[in-house]
């Protein structure tokens, strides 16, 4: 058994022909480029029960070579995967079931018969690839580069496989980050959780692949700098997943939720206080914002607007084919796995990072809460827009966090917020301005906000 720790990049064509060429990767590259054909068999039960434990079962053919691997549950954030791989050299092109005893088999499929284990899907590609090795300070960098082009086919559907996978044999997952980073930075690469096995899924069953990654167990006494960075780094991971499953299909919804997990990024990033400086944070918003800039206006839009929601996908098809998408995610992996807020911060902010988390979000919103003057605004609801930015912070930690509060009706006064955040949003009218106000004063009104504003 060993560890595999990789990072795929989703590529076109073209992309990977430039990067056969890039300068980076001419002057790291210590073995040149060689070529091989992979052959895969992907198998599981009808009920796909080794897809249910995240298992993937395989049968590759590389020349001459049969090698029988199972890939075990890891952990993948922001295209950057780890898990345990196990390998078999076999003697023919059949599986071995008795390679996969009690040493390797995932206890929950102990009961698993596996004579029912069959053929599903294969993924047959070629690759180019090679060994890229520098000096990162004081350790040695080397991984495997691997240009891969091919398809995913399962029965009558199939789908292409074009990317840029990058295999860490020796030194820190960082350089991954690093290295993926520079290409980036002039190609459009776009970090991609989606393995090929869960494509050759998706293609039997659409469905399939899942968008929500495993919700982050947030504890009152957890310090707010792993909170931020556990909810951080799930709502980067869900964007990306988001983003791959949008340029899939183009269902609308996931385009919502796509900027919604930009825009609870960027109000929880935001509402650190001293425990981020701004210094240490403005990259990341301004990254945040430039996506936000030109994407939420045309969500709000899309709307109520079938012209809107029709176009949208080409458009992010074009967002995909610039270099920004993929410049921001790889950064903000960076930003989060060096955690940079905490760089730069004095006493206080030390103090407030390694707070408490259920300590610091009562105080948070109960600050934030009284600053948005909600009376004010049962008189001036045309003007409630401009507190946009501070409804948005309340309702993320509410969203994620308001399970570590000890205070009544949490669960009914994130709905109610909720609801004004999105009549803030809207167009004003006679109708709007009333219901504004009907509900500006529920929120001020309600239990759970009153105990909020005391602490």
């Amino acid at each position: 058994m060993h560890k595999e720790t990789e990072l795929k990049l989703r590529a076109s064509r073209e992309t990977l022909a430039a990067l056969r060429e890039h300068p980076l990767l001419k002057k790291r590259n210590k073995s040149g480029w060689q070529t091989r054909e992979l052959l895969n068999q992907y198998f599981d039960t009808p009920e796909r029960e080794l897809s249910a434990a995240r298992v993937a079962l395989r049968l590759r053919r590389d020349g001459d070579a049969v090698i029988q691997t199972l890939k075990c549950r890891g952990q993948s954030v922001a295209g950057l995967s780890e898990r345990n791989e196990y390998e078999w050299n076999l003697d023919k092109v059949k599986l071995d079931l008795k390679k996969l005893d009690a040493t390797c088999w995932p206890e929950q499929l102990a009961n698993l018969d596996k004579k029912t284990i069959k053929p599903l899907f294969t993924t047959d590609f070629s690759r180019e690839y090679a060994e890229i090795a520098w000096g990162r300070g004081k350790s040695k960098v080397v991984i495997e580069a691997a240009l891969d082009q091919g398809f995913v086919i399962a029965g009558k559907r199939k789908e292409e496989i074009c990317e840029l996978e990058l295999e860490l044999r020796e030194g820190e997952p960082q350089a991954l980050l690093e290295l993926a980073a520079e290409l980036a930075a002039s190609l459009p690469l776009m970090p991609c959780d989606i393995s090929k096995a869960e494509r050759g899924y998706r293609l039997l069953e659409p469905d399939s692949y899942e968008l929500d990654l495993p919700h982050t167990a947030l504890e009152a006494e957890m310090a707010l700098d792993d909170a931020y960075a556990a909810l951080a780094w799930q709502l980067l991971g869900s964007s990306q997943r988001l983003a791959e499953q949008y340029r899939h299909n183009g269902h609308w919804r996931l385009l919502q939720d796509w900027v919604e997990c930009l825009s609870e990024l960027r109000a929880l990033t935001a509402s650190l206080g001293q425990a981020a400086p701004r210094a240490t944070t403005r990259d990341l918003r301004a990254s945040l914002d430039a996506l936000l800039e030109d994407w939420r206006p045309l969500v709000q839009a899309g709307n109520d607007d079938e012209d809107i929601r029709r176009a949208a996908p080409e458009q992010f098809a074009e967002e995909l084919e610039d270099v920004r998408w993929g410049q921001f995610s790889l950064e903000t992996s960076r930003w989060l796995m060096a955690r940079t807020w905490t760089a730069e911060r004095k006493g206080r902010g030390e103090r407030q990072g390694k707070a408490q988390l259920a300590s610091w979000l009562g105080h948070l919103l109960g600050e934030e809460g009284r600053a948005l003057k909600l009376p004010l605004y049962t008189q001036r609801p045309e003007d409630l827009a401009e507190q946009l930015p501070r409804i948005e912070q309340l309702l993320a930690w509410l969203h994620h966090a308001r399970q570590v509060l000890e205070a009544p009706q949490m669960d009914r006064l994130y709905g109610d917020l909720k609801k004004l955040h999105e009549l803030a949003e809207q167009p004003i009218s006679d109708e709007v301005l009333e219901a504004r106000i009907e509900q500006a004063r529920a929120v001020d009104q309600s239990r759970g906000w009153k105990h909020l504003l005391k602490a």
